[in-house]
C-alpha cells in the first residue's frame, strides 16, 4: 500500500504568556522606523505522509493560536513523516538576533572558500555570539564579512527572500519563515553550501545557548532528542515585540525543524508564550507516546 498525503488548512490566530531576559539585536537608537504589517486572516497548510497527522498538526496549532492578537509565521518540516506546516512563511519580519545563525554560517562558508580553519578570535566571537546572543561580537563579525559575502552567502543558500537593511543593521534584517526553514535544513543536512564541519559546527554551538535563552521551539520537546535553538527579541515603536525562535532537533528518530516568528505582541513574556504554545503542541503530535504493549 502506497503512503497517503493529506493537506489540512487552519484558520489563522495568533498566540499568548511566559518569560526570558536580554538583548536581541543591533538596530537604530530611535527605533520608530518598523515596518507595519497589517495582521490579516490567513490558513495555514499542513501536508504528511503519515495518515492522520495534518490534520491533526492543524487542529492543535490551532488551538494554541486561539485569541492571540501577534501576527504570526510558521515553517516546519519533519522529514521522518515528510511532514510540512506552513502559516503566513512568507510574510518579511525584522530578524533580530535570529540572523545571528545566518552570520555563522556565512562565516564558515567564506572559510570553506578559502580552505582555511577559522581563527582563535573568530571561533570566539562566533560562540559568544550563539550561545549567549553577543551583540558585540556579532557586530564585529558581520563588519568583517561585509555586505557582499553575506548576501553572496544567501544566494547560494537559495534565501531569496531575506533582505539586509540597507543602513547596515544586521537586527534589521528582513526574514521570512520559509527562507529560515531553508537555513536549518543546510544546517542539519548534507549540501554542497555547508561542508559536513561546518554544519557540525553550528549545530554544537546552538546545542550549547545558555539555559536562559533556551525558551521557545524547545518547549516540549522529547527528551532524548538534541535540542538545537536560536531565538531572537526586539521591542519596537512600531509592532510592538517581534519573537522569534528557530528549533533543531536531532538524534534517535528525530529529525525535525521549527520556525516561528512574530510580532505585534504586548510584551516579550507573551511572544515567548506563543510560541511555546506552537511548539507543545507540534512536539507533542509528531512524538506520539508508543502504543501500550497487550498481552
Amino acid at each position: 500500500m502506497g503512503r497517503h498525503r493529506r493537506i489540512s488548512r487552519l484558520p489563522r490566530t495568533t498566540l499568548a504568556s511566559r518569560a526570558a531576559l536580554a538583548a536581541g539585536a543591533l538596530v537604530p537608537t530611535i527605533a520608530s522606523v518598523g515596518s507595519a504589517h497589517a495582521a490579516t486572516p490567513q490558513s495555514a497548510i499542513c501536508t504528511s505522509d503519515e495518515p492522520g497527522l495534518a490534520d491533526k498538526l492543524s487542529e492543535d496549532i490551532n488551538s494554541a493560536l486561539e485569541g492571540s492578537t501577534a501576527t504570526t509565521a510558521i515553517s516546519l518540516h519533519d522529514r521522518t513523516t515528510n511532514t510540512t506546516c506552513t502559516l503566513d512563511a512568507d510574510r518579511a519580519f525584522d530578524s533580530a538576533s535570529t540572523v545571528k545563525v545566518t552570520v555563522l554560517a556565512t562565516l564558515l562558508w567564506d572559510a570553506q572558500k578559502d580552505d582555511r580553519a577559522l581563527t582563535q578570535e573568530e571561533k570566539d566571537r562566533a560562540t559568544a555570539m550563539i550561545t549567549q546572543s553577543d551583540n558585540d561580537a556579532t557586530t564585529a563579525l558581520w563588519r568583517q564579512l561585509g555586505v557582499v559575502k553575506v548576501n553572496g552567502f544567501m544566494r547560494a543558500a537559495g534565501m531569496s527572500d531575506t533582505v539586509l537593511d540597507g543602513e547596515g543593521h544586521w537586527g534589521l534584517t528582513q526574514i521570512t519563515a520559509n527562507d529560515e526553514e531553508k537555513l536549518l535544513n543546510l544546517v542539519t543536512h548534507a549540501n554542497p553550501v555547508l561542508s559536513e564541519d561546518s554544519r557540525g559546527y553550528i549545530l554544537k554551538l546552538t546545542s550549547e545557548v545558555i539555559p536562559s535563552q533556551r525558551w521557545g521551539t524547545p518547549a516540549g520537546a522529547p527528551g532524548d532528542a538534541r535540542v538545537h535553538v536560536k531565538n531572537g527579541w526586539l521591542e519596537r515603536a512600531t509592532n510592538g515585540w517581534r519573537v522569534h525562535s528557530l528549533g533543531a532537533f536531532t538524534g534517535g528518530d528525530h529529525d525535525y525543524t521549527i520556525t516561528v516568528l512574530s510580532q505585534d505582541n504586548a510584551t516579550m513574556d507573551d511572544g515567548i508564550a506563543n510560541i511555546e504554545g506552537i511548539a507543545r503542541a507540534v512536539h507533542q503530535d509528531l512524538n506520539p507516546p508508543a502504543p501500550s504493549a497487550r498481552p
